[in-house]
């Protein structure tokens, strides 16, 4: 009778709200799966840590199968990760992990994908309507990113004054997902006296960003902040108010590297900005990745698994895209000039 009690209260702790709970999956290593790890485009240092990542838990799980780092040049972003993705599928790849820059673009190719077998999972930044994507490996939660944006204005601009945004491609997912958080954040009282007057796009690009930043001062005569949601955008923008002598008067904020952003920081043209770490993104991608292609996870909602040393993660849920899946990492850092040698080294 007490053994029939002890499984009678083991089975009620194992039913949740609308279901059974999974049990934790601790992956078995050595499994010969083929991945591809594809970023927006190469030559991005933050991707470059992905890859690091990548390979990190591709060498710890001993999968005896490759794993490839490709992807388009930025001028070629869009067509460039169609093509790569299809060509993965028609390659026999296990899964494709993808840092969407394509927007919905890119489900026809991500649904013959799956087609054909291959896992796909999304990491940075999503496929909108999450068509052709098993699960996103999402940084940070979305909506927390536009209310740390929105904050980090209103302490650079003392509540009051006006903001521009610099973002990438207007195919972004991931920044497009920012800035509408941000919007969403600036609608509360706190934020009343700050203007969002211009929303511009760099394409990820130095040179253009550098330029896109210099014809915002030039068109706004009293802009106080250029937020940059982009690592390139972001060191772009703190160049120009470096070299044209204005960071007295335009400061600099967003998502960057603190090893990029820390000369800016320390001069006062970047007082803030926030990121979280992509050797992390790339390293848990990759064990979610492997879980699928080996088969060790389904992919359903309420699945747990054990990611080598970042532990434990449970697939949900994406609250921002109905239908959707996500697993999500954290947290993120704010940097100002207090913390961001010691990130930097």
């Amino acid at each position: 009778m007490k053994s029939l009690k002890t499984l009678g209260l083991t089975a009620a702790l194992m039913m949740g709200g609308t279901g059974l709970v999974h049990a934790q999956t601790v992956f078995e290593g050595g499994r010969d799966v083929d991945m591809v790890l594809l970023p927006k485009f190469l030559g991005i240092l933050v991707f470059d840590q992905a890859h690091e990542g990548a390979a990190e838990a591709h060498a710890e799980l001993n999968n005896p199968g490759e794993l490839l780092f490709v992807g388009p040049t930025p001028e070629n972003s869009v067509a460039g990760q169609i093509e790569i993705m299809t060509t993965s599928a028609t390659q026999g790849q296990g899964a494709v992990m993808l840092s969407n820059n394509a927007g919905d673009q890119i489900a026809p190719a991500a649904l013959a994908a799956q087609g054909n077998g291959t896992r796909v999972v999304t990491w940075d930044s999503p496929v909108p309507s999450g068509e052709g994507e098993d699960v996103f490996v999402a940084q940070v939660d979305f909506g927390s990113i536009g209310t740390v944006m929105a904050d980090m204005a209103h302490s650079i601009l003392g509540g009051e004054g006006q903001m521009a945004v610099l973002s990438a491609t207007p195919d972004a997912a991931n920044q497009n997902s920012w800035i509408a958080s941000m919007q969403e954040a600036l609608k509360d009282e706190k934020y009343a006296g700050i203007e969002l007057v211009d929303i511009v796009y760099g394409d990820d690009q130095a040179e253009v960003s550098y330029n896109r930043a210099l014809s915002l001062v030039d068109q706004y005569p009293d802009l106080g902040v250029i937020m940059s949601p982009t690592t390139v955008g972001i060191q772009a923008a703190a160049k120009a108010m470096q070299d044209e002598g204005l960071c007295d008067q335009v400061k600099v904020s967003g998502l960057g590297l603190p090893s990029e952003m820390v000369s800016y920081t320390m001069r006062g043209c970047a007082p803030e900005f926030a990121l979280w770490d992509f050797r992390d993104l790339g390293y848990l991608t990759y064990y979610t990745a492997y879980g699928l292609a080996t088969e060790q996870l389904k992919g359903e909602v309420g699945e747990s698994f054990t990611a080598g040393r970042m532990g434990d993660y449970t697939i949900e849920e994406d609250p921002g895209r109905p239908g959707a899946k996500r697993i999500l990492m954290g947290p993120f850092t704010v940097f100002t000039s207090e913390n961001v040698e010691a990130a930097a080294k």
